[in-house]
């Protein structure tokens, strides 16, 4: 593998990690409802899955989720459930500060949950399951050393998702405060759970082509 061919897959990655999505908005809402720690779990469980996918994709075992209709769909539509239910759970909460949504998690959740929740999140993204299935394999060279470039091209992505996933959960952490403050948890839920729902409205509209 050439640095030329591992650059334009550097750009390819960057472009894909850094632009928001599901992941990234659910992470920062978990640093903002639980803490630092919660969200960082959440960004594993989606780092797992979606490394997962290019596991998949590199072996080939990708396409035939792409390319079967009935699979890809239902891998779309459970990622958009599980949006809207975070959405309507949003939207339904009564937190009205830090401080109880502090106290209630340490009572109710566990770490496990947020990194279910990350991974039920990051294998439902289309957007990496047609990045992975179709562009990817094309940075892939038969002739040179394939488990050195799975190496290669899964260790890059890994340092860039879990790099800008963390970075939302940070961003989270940092502005709880301020958002929980006077009040301000019920309109943070309100805006989140319509996010959440318009996204699972825009991921139920994707498509393989």
């Amino acid at each position: 593998m050439s640095v030329d061919i591992w650059l334009y897959y550097l750009l390819a990655v960057l472009v894909l990690t850094a632009s928001p999505g599901p992941s990234s908005l659910l992470c920062m809402t978990k640093g903002v409802t639980s803490g630092w720690k919660q969200g960082a779990f959440t960004a594993l469980g989606s780092l797992t899955a979606i490394t997962g996918i290019l596991t998949l994709s590199f072996t080939g075992l990708g396409l035939v989720v792409v390319s079967s209709e009935i699979l890809f769909s239902l891998v779309k539509w459970l990622g958009a459930a599980y949006l809207v239910y975070l959405g309507i759970k949003a939207l339904l909460s009564r937190q009205e500060s830090y401080a109880q949504a502090e106290a209630n998690e340490s009572c109710e959740r566990r770490f496990r949950a947020h990194f279910v929740s990350g991974f039920i999140v990051g294998a439902s993204n289309p957007k990496a399951i047609l990045f992975f299935t179709a562009l990817f394999p094309q940075f892939i060279d038969p002739s040179a050393n394939l488990w050195l470039q799975y190496l290669v091209f899964a260790s890059t992505f890994v340092v860039f998702e879990l790099s800008w996933l963390l970075f939302y959960a940070y961003l989270g952490t940092r502005s709880s405060r301020w958002i929980f403050a006077s009040g301000r948890a019920r309109l943070f839920n309100r805006l989140t759970g319509g996010i959440f729902i318009g996204a699972a409205a825009l991921l139920s509209t994707s498509s393989r082509v």
